[in-house]
């Protein structure tokens, strides 16, 4: 195991969580930053993305052995911050003492293929990364093909996000699309029927037999899903023990993925 060790540089300040690195004048690339040893090794294993610099405490957290395991041939730059430091460069004190920089998150280009991805997941509109990094952990639990996230509304893929995924996003295939009402007429348009996830007035989710291909339909913790385009698919209700009471959007969510895909 490689000892890559820790410089003597301390970061006292850190103004910005995203770090904008200039490659060219004209040209400007933004980076990610992953907080929390799970999803920085998950982020490493999976090899998707180039991680640009390591940032700690001293002493070192427990995990720093683990991290060099996955940390690529090229020398990554470390630095050593004070905690009050990392907490700021990371937006929280939720980090286990170590962070990282990579490159952008690769989002899919294109709509989802129905040959190739049968079983898809469009979110509308969550707004808690806690909940939206939740809800992509059950994706790839559940072995869900795809996401479509919206960008004009929907919480993004943050660091928090990808904490609470318990870095296990950074598997998945993801499209942003840049509404709803866009995601679902691109959606429609590739051939994939439209179950939409409802707290009432929907066929009982255990009564529902989900025919490949489908996109499931998650809404808003508040709102649920728009109204403009509820009507563009089957509705679908989570049968609960009173009407006045309800899941937690990625506990539903986690349900539903897991009953849809072993319904189809």
């Amino acid at each position: 195991m490689r000892d890559w060790g820790l410089d003597s540089f301390y970061v006292t300040e850190v103004a910005k969580v995203s770090i904008q690195m200039a490659h060219k004048k004209e040209e400007t690339r933004v980076v990610d930053v992953i907080f929390g040893a799970h999803p920085i090794i998950e982020a490493l294993k999976a090899k998707r993305r180039k991680i640009n610099g390591l940032y700690t405490t001293n002493p070192q957290p427990r995990a720093w052995d683990r991290i060099q395991e996955f940390l690529p041939k090229y020398a990554v730059p470390v630095k050593v911050m004070t905690k009050d430091a990392l907490d700021k460069f990371c937006g929280t004190t939720d980090h286990m003492g170590v962070a990282a920089t990579f490159s952008t998150f690769p989002f899919r280009k294109n709509m989802f293929d129905p040959a190739k991805s049968p079983k898809i997941l469009l979110l509308d509109a969550i707004q808690d990364v806690r909940n939206l990094g939740a809800i992509l952990r059950s994706v790839f639990c559940t072995g869900i093909d795809g996401v479509v996230m919206c960008s004009s509304k929907g919480a993004p893929l943050t660091g928090a996000a990808l904490k609470s995924s318990a870095g296990l996003a950074e598997y998945l295939e993801i499209y942003q699309a840049p509404s709803i009402k866009f995601a679902v007429a691109e959606i429609k348009k590739a051939g994939y029927g439209l179950y939409m996830a409802v707290a009432e007035g929907g066929k009982p989710v255990h009564q529902v037999e989900f025919t490949q291909p489908w996109c499931l339909v998650i809404g808003n913790e508040e709102k649920g899903i728009e109204h403009s385009v509820r009507k563009e698919g089957i509705g679908v209700t989570l049968v609960q023990r009173a009407s006045d009471s309800s899941y937690n959007a990625s506990v539903a969510a986690g349900i539903l993925m897991y009953l849809a895909v072993n319904r189809s």
